[in-house]
């Protein structure tokens, strides 16, 4: 999803900060993957390697040896922090679905972890960085709503949710981006209803949007196509109440002077 400079800025620091937190002991010498991935070693050793590996650039390879760490150290202390480093590998190496098993699995077994607060942040961008176009379908775009206002909901006085508080912003944004898509296709076709619904869940659901203006103004264009000239008035005083002097308001007062006059005149 495209987001802003800052925003990217803003999350990045967020991430390196708590990853960095979370890596702890950390350093050592690189070697070749061949060496390293499955060859039965000491934790600090096996650890120290997956962070080289990480600092390197080197994402998929340290998430592997991350988990090499748990799987032949399940019951040491390094076990807990190798999995959310592995989450954060996948999610550095893009591959989000990965991130979001391998936090999940970490919050199973961590529940009430000082850094499930990271685990389930983590979770929520795997999503957003996942979420597409307003052309396609947005069910990656719902998730990562849920995810957001799960970090907000947990842990509202954290980093995290105040990060999380200006995703859901952007993602509330792109869903009604969506809804309007669909509405206005619908007009073009001729089916009214079909769009005045969507329109209307713009209006109701996210009404602090960019598109509520526009919505409203669709209303009073489809209101009129169905012949309900007094709910176009409806939305159009509505649009002139939080908008006065927006392009969209003042289109839609055209537009009801228009049928209006029409009438008059007819």
């Amino acid at each position: 999803m495209n987001v802003s400079p800052v925003s990217r800025t803003l999350r990045a620091a967020v991430i390196a900060t708590a990853a960095l937190a979370i890596a702890g002991c950390g350093g050592g010498a690189g070697g070749r993957p061949s060496d390293t991935a499955y060859v039965a070693r000491d934790v600090e050793s096996l650890y120290s390697e997956a962070k080289t590996r990480l600092d390197l650039g080197h994402s998929q390879l340290a998430a592997a040896l991350f988990d090499e760490v748990e799987r032949q150290h399940p019951y040491s202390p390094w076990a807990r922090r190798a999995q959310l480093m592995s989450a954060f590998s996948y999610y550095v190496g893009q591959d989000y679905n990965k991130a979001i098993a391998s936090a999940s699995r970490f919050l199973s077994i961590h529940p009430g972890n000082k850094d499930a607060p990271y685990a389930y942040y983590l979770i929520a961008l795997s999503y957003y960085e996942q979420i597409s176009d307003v052309t396609r379908d947005q069910q990656i775009t719902e998730q990562a709503l849920v995810a957001l206002r799960e970090v907000e909901r947990r842990f509202p006085a954290s980093q995290y949710a105040s990060d999380a508080r200006l995703k859901i912003d952007l993602v509330q944004d792109h869903l009604a981006g969506k809804e309007m898509e669909i509405g206005r296709f619908y007009q073009r076709s001729g089916n009214w209803i079909a769009a005045q619904i969507r329109f209307q869940n713009v209006v109701d659901n996210f009404q602090t949007t960019s598109h509520a203006a526009e919505a409203l103004y669709r209303l009073t264009e489809s209101s009129l196509a169905l012949g309900i000239p007094s709910e176009a008035r409806k939305y159009a005083a509505v649009l002139g109440a939080n908008y006065p002097g927006n392009e969209w308001y003042d289109k839609a007062y055209d537009l009801v002077q228009e049928h209006a006059a029409g009438t008059t005149a007819s």
